[in-house]
């Protein structure tokens, strides 16, 4: 039916749903009227930036205004900033699994109960590249975590829940071929890898804490490469499993 899916049976028996974090309710809120006809969400970590992509897209749809007046739609919490264009949401998710999650959850029975439907969702944002030329366009085909498997593993109570992380391989092939028409940034697919931390889990050695040598370090960047790992952020195994669970059409783009 092209419906967002939320698998959650207690949903059904509460009164009302509050999206504590995004500031909206069914109660205190037309999510239909407001969000029905969204086709496209866009969320990437800075508030700020997802303001400016959304005044990117009003512009590029021709819409009315030069888009300076976007309103922030979340602009009672300080949690998430959300900005629309048209048909096109642009929502804030901040820095790693914990915060994209909380707001994923949210923004999915936000979907879910505006009836919104063929919904596509994309991550958009910046990474760190591996054995790929600077200012490169990565586009995730699969988002592995620091073992390179394409699995997301969730505590749920005292369960290790372990959940797949494939994204749509169609729009990947769709947002490739649209990459051809923007010569100034080279554009690939790869697999994407997901680490709990900037610092060590990152193998990187300027954090307060290392406890690894240069050599360690880059024996297992190479490992990551020949895995197919072409960069690196926080959010993209949590963005995949949630998107896959709930029937949400989903890709994660960086910028390396």
């Amino acid at each position: 039916s092209g419906l967002v899916h939320v698998k959650n049976p207690h949903l059904d028996s509460m009164e009302e749903d509050v999206l504590y974090h995004l500031d909206l309710g069914t109660k205190t809120h037309n999510l239909p009227a407001m969000f029905g006809d969204i086709k496209f969400v866009c969320v990437g970590g800075s508030p700020n930036r997802m303001r400016a992509f959304a005044q990117f897209m009003h512009k590029e749809l021709g819409l009315a205004g030069d888009g300076e007046d976007l309103t922030d739609i979340c602009a009672g919490t300080d949690r998430y900033a959300m900005y629309r264009a048209g048909p096109v949401l642009s929502i804030s998710h901040g820095m790693g699994i914990p915060s994209i999650s909380i707001m994923l959850h949210e923004l999915i029975k936000l979907l879910h109960h505006a009836k919104c439907r063929d919904v596509t969702i994309i991550r958009i944002g910046t990474s760190g590249g591996l054995g790929i030329e600077a200012g490169s366009v990565v586009i995730t085909d699969t988002a592995v975590d620091s073992f390179f498997k394409p699995r997301f593993e969730q505590v749920v109570l005292d369960d290790v829940v372990v959940r797949s992380t494939e994204l749509d391989k169609d729009l990947a092939e769709e947002l490739l071929a649209c990459s051809k028409e923007i010569p100034d940034f080279p554009t690939l697919i790869g697999h994407t890898m997901c680490t709990y931390d900037f610092y060590e889990g990152q193998g990187r050695l300027d954090g307060a804490l290392c406890s690894f040598s240069r050599e360690k370090k880059l024996e297992y960047l190479k490992r990551a490469y020949d895995a197919g790992v072409r960069n690196i952020e926080m959010e993209s195994t949590a963005f995949a499993a949630l998107c896959g669970l709930c029937g949400l059409k989903g890709e994660s783009s960086h910028a390396a």
